[in-house]
């Protein structure tokens, strides 16, 4: 008789309990982030809600409650919350809208973006003369894998980080350690843009800043989200979720064809990730919300695509959180000092073109912010200023998303190179 041992099995292991259980987690961690109480307030303006849905899960795999790693759910994640999530955010983009915000707020975010674009390749490199070890690896380990799904997020926001991770495969260690370095570094950056939103007139003053187009940018602002404003219904969220899935749907249909025709005729271009059947996915499904964002369908943002897609995104990041394991976290401490060189860099960038075209403050935190921290951070940072001025701050990080997943693979591919062998 064989005897089957149990000392590796989880301690749940049905997949819809373990979902419910994620899900409860979710709902904990929403309620909890959205009460009144000071020191729960206090709580949350040190861990953010969006690290403790990574963090919670994360601790039922480490102590081994779930199986993270081997669950379905996770690619139930990747393969339908991710590109549908993607969709819904890029549907609102306004190209036209960007153009005409292109001459100050346009200028910081691409300011921005080329930040974290050089900045990540420059910190690899810069650590790499002192201490190799901490941006080397093998294989999974290879840390410009993990910093490549970090720049992902540092341009466009977690679905991209998400979607990038899926491409360029760092180990569930490695991604661990790379989202510890994503919540201590950019909320630290956030802090200091928020301190000076309060202190906005002296922040002018050193930029020699007229503020003047930011008051109008604040009334223009207002009016149309008063003239647009829209309570949906059962035929929003059906329109909204049909889109999504369905894009979601012919992405995939097109991306297997698409991997396959690259594998076989230009094997070569694996290590750019080109022949990876996730990178198409995520490409088309990327364009299809691109292409929907030129028709009628972008008017569901007042109905709320980009909540459903947060939704959606949350519901992402907790099937990836219960791949983690915890202790992992501390692994490579050095990764922290790495997150800090890019980020100053970034910051530097934004320095140097602000005080050369005199941008006022406003441009320089929300531009940097619709990379660094997406849409969510992007509006508390707007809403800083004033609530009307929330929009800029959506209108630029959707811009992200629409590019962070193929900024974020430049990013990638460039550190690579300088990457010490």
């Amino acid at each position: 008789m064989q005897i089957t041992s149990t000392e590796n099995l989880p301690l749940i292991s049905n997949t819809s309990v373990v979902f419910g259980l994620l899900m409860l987690i979710l709902g904990f961690v929403f309620y909890t982030s959205n009460l009144s109480n000071k020191f729960i307030k206090g709580f949350y303006n040190i861990i953010p809600p969006l690290l403790l849905c990574y963090f919670l899960p994360g601790l039922l795999n480490t102590f081994h409650i779930i199986d993270g790693v081997n669950s379905p759910l996770t690619t139930i994640g990747s393969r339908y919350f991710l590109p549908a999530c993607l969709i819904l955010f890029v549907i609102s983009l306004d190209l036209k809208e960007m153009w005409a915000l292109r001459k100050r707020a346009g200028l910081m975010f691409i300011t921005g973006t080329v930040g974290i674009i050089i900045g990540g390749p420059l910190a690899v490199w810069l650590t790499s003369l002192v201490a190799p070890e901490v941006v080397g690896g093998v294989g999974p380990n290879e840390v410009w894998r993990g910093l490549g799904a970090l720049a992902g997020s540092w341009v466009g926001g977690s679905a991209n980080q998400v979607a990038l991770k899926e491409i360029l495969e760092p180990s569930p260690e490695l991604f661990s350690s790379i989202i510890a370095v994503d919540a201590f570094v950019a909320y630290l950056w956030m802090a200091f843009l928020l301190f000076g939103a309060a202190k906005v007139k002296k922040f002018n003053a050193f930029f020699k800043a007229d503020a003047k187009d930011v008051e109008e940018l604040q009334e223009k602002m207002q009016k149309r989200a008063l003239e647009n404003n829209k309570i949906p219904d059962t035929k929003d969220f059906m329109l909204m979720l049909s889109l999504a899935f369905a894009g979601t749907g012919l992405a995939s249909f097109l991306a297997e064809p698409f991997a396959k025709y690259m594998g076989t005729n230009f094997p070569e271009l694996a290590k750019f990730s080109l022949t990876n059947e996730f990178f198409w996915i995520i490409f088309f499904a990327t364009a299809f919300g691109i292409a929907l964002s030129f028709t009628p369908a972008k008017k569901l943002e007042y109905a709320g695509a980009s909540k459903i897609g947060s939704v959606l995104l949350y519901m992402l990041i907790i099937t990836i959180g219960m791949q983690m394991d915890i202790t992992a976290i501390l692994g490579n401490p050095g990764l922290f000092v790495v997150g800090l060189i890019w980020i100053s860099f970034h910051a530097l960038l934004l320095l140097i073109i602000g005080k050369l075209f005199k941008v006022p403050f406003f441009y320089f935190a929300v531009g940097s912010m619709a990379n660094v921290g997406g849409v969510a951070s992007a509006s508390v940072t707007s809403a800083a200023f004033h609530p009307s001025l929330i929009s800029v701050g959506v209108i630029l990080a959707v811009f992200g998303y629409a590019i962070g997943t193929y900024a974020g693979w430049l990013t990638a591919i460039l550190m690579q190179m300088v990457s010490p062998i």
